[in-house]
């Protein structure tokens, strides 16, 4: 029995060792090796936005980029003829042109006429200077035509046809055309020289309209 308790004692003990080396081998091992962390590259950066230098401003009197002239300048202007007698009439006034969206509007202030109807037309010289105004030269036809209304498909560019003078003799109206201009070009008015005639046109008679002596003049001068 003394024996067989000393023999269980033993390997109780050997049993122990081996247990405490198995635990000291355990803690001695290294912690195994972290895996490097992945190298993330930087988030490239945007390119900066491309700013487009401002456009300049259109000089002054110029239209704007892809806008219309007429649009920009309001038209091609205003244009006066300062009405003076012809052939011994005591006849005055203005004749007003102002040209927008591509027609002229034609403001008539006159005075002096006899009551009824008056041939009324641009010519074609800007020259008032002798006493019948014949200096003026005739009709403005820059496009060669036979003499007409107005608003006949036949027609000088200066022919307006009639202006009717009331009882006290004088004319206050407008009309629009678009066969003129107060902008630079083969049309425009300006330079040339307003008539009132002495008598009515008949819009047939070539190349004037049977219609008298000039007792009115006035070069057109842009204003």
């Amino acid at each position: 029995m003394k024996w067989s308790f000393l023999g269980l004692l033993v390997a109780l003990i050997a049993a122990g060792g081996t247990a405490c080396k198995k635990e000291k081998k355990a803690e001695e091992a290294p912690p195994p090796a972290e895996a490097p962390a992945a190298q993330t590259p930087p988030p490239a950066e945007a390119p900066p936005a491309q700013t487009p230098p401002p456009a300049e401003a259109p000089a002054a009197g110029q239209p704007a980029a892809g806008e219309p002239a007429a649009a920009a300048g309001g038209g091609g202007g205003m244009a006066v003829a300062e009405m003076k007698p012809a052939s011994n009439s005591k006849v005055s006034g203005t004749i007003t042109f102002t040209e927008k969206d591509g027609k002229a509007e034609v403001a008539i202030d006159l005075k002096g006429l006899t009551p009824g109807e008056h041939g009324f037309h641009i010519h074609e010289k800007g020259d008032c200077s002798s006493p019948d105004a014949k200096s003026a030269g005739g009709h403005f036809n820059p496009d060669n035509k036979q003499h007409g209304a107005p608003d006949a498909a036949e027609h000088h560019a200066g022919d307006f046809g009639n202006v009717t003078a009331g009882a006290d003799g004088t004319i206050k109206t407008t009309m629009t055309v678009d066969f003129v201009t107060v902008a630079d070009g083969p049309h425009s008015a300006v330079g040339k020289a307003v008539i009132v005639h002495e008598k009515k046109d008949d819009l047939k008679t070539q190349p004037t309209g049977d219609a008298g002596g000039r007792v009115a003049c006035g070069v057109v001068e842009k204003k």
